[in-house]
């Protein structure tokens, strides 16, 4: 028998989501049955879809949704033998058993020495995020220049290198001086903080004078309105997120995207990236080339301890990390 330990939700978040909204439970788990696997959970990642998706795909008591790194302990399922990893949907627990659906194993030529944490990261979701969405949805061409807000985050860093790697010019909006030295350390011909600059609108003109063919939207609210306005002729919009609204108990009343977009003649389109899950392995292959290559860095904001698990989350949805917020098992 195996013990595992899970953070499951108590309640459902009211407004920022808060320490007594989780609750650590403990569960002695079965012997595997033909098929199955039993999986030890090494690292975890902690996103801001989970704020949202939350209330959407969750009961109250169930585990907490999430995704982790973990090694296989004993198999049943020759797809994934004993000792190798695969990413999981498990959530956040430290033990799982899995029929292999919900599995999806690390690229088989994954190098000793690239961290299996970037699976969570860089080569993974969030690197699929930037990677489709800037391709498929912004279709940003070399030469044009792009707008990335949030831009310090697990996936605007990303947006930035990879649009680089395109031959465009790449403007980051970020929340702290720190956040925008690592953007210019990382490629980003120009960065601000939104939070000390004197005018937002005068901030974004500043740093391209001659407005924005692409912008990947991470934010919402307040930059999204002033953003729309500075966009060129048939500019793309790639809604990726909108943290600044997912605490919202009474919707915000901005203002409207309708001018703009009728006059500057721009596509403004959501997505989420499961929409290229057939594509999956081809986006992957392609970013873990650019990391061997050292086109695309990678920072991790990396938490010690499962017990750790909620402050590490509150603290990646007020903005604490810069790269991938990820926490360790041990």
């Amino acid at each position: 028998m195996v013990l595992s330990r899970s953070w499951t939700l108590v309640k459902h978040f009211e407004g920022a989501p808060k320490l007594s909204d989780f609750k650590l439970k403990e569960v002695k788990l079965p012997a595997i049955k033909h098929g199955e696997v039993l999986l030890e959970a090494e690292y975890f990642s902690v996103d801001p879809y989970m704020r949202p998706y939350s209330k959407r795909m969750m009961k109250e008591g169930d585990i907490m949704m999430g995704t982790q790194v973990a090694r296989v302990l004993e198999s049943n399922n020759p797809a994934f033998p004993v000792g190798s990893f695969a990413v999981s949907n498990a959530g956040w627990t430290t033990h799982s058993i899995s029929q292999g659906k919900d599995l999806t194993a690390l690229l088989s030529n994954w190098p000793e020495h690239i961290p299996k944490s970037l699976a969570l990261g860089t080569i993974g979701m969030p690197g699929l995020t930037a990677y489709f969405g800037l391709r498929e949805i912004c279709c940003a061409k070399k030469g044009e220049i792009v707008l990335v807000n949030g831009a310090a985050g697990a996936v605007g860093t990303l947006v930035g290198q990879i649009a680089k790697i395109m031959g465009c010019k790449v403007v980051g909006s970020a929340g702290s001086d720190d956040k925008v030295k690592y953007l210019k350390n990382i490629g980003f011909d120009e960065a601000f903080n939104y939070k000390t600059v004197r005018s937002l609108e005068e901030a974004l003109k500043k740093a391209s004078p001659d407005g924005y063919d692409c912008f990947f939207e991470n934010v919402g609210g307040e930059f999204a309105d002033v953003a729309l306005r500075q966009m060129r002729k048939y500019g793309r919009i790639a809604v990726c997120g909108a943290i600044a609204l997912y605490n919202d108990t009474v919707p915000k009343k901005g203002e409207y995207v309708h001018l703009p977009l009728i006059f500057q003649e721009l596509r403004m389109e959501g997505f989420t990236v499961q929409r290229w899950l057939s594509r999956y392995n081809e986006g992957l292959e392609k970013l873990m080339q650019w990391v061997v290559e050292g086109k695309l860095k990678y920072n991790e904001h990396i938490t010690r301890g499962f017990d750790n698990m909620p402050s590490a989350f509150l603290g990646m949805l007020k903005g604490e990390n810069i790269g991938k917020a990820i926490i360790t098992a041990k």
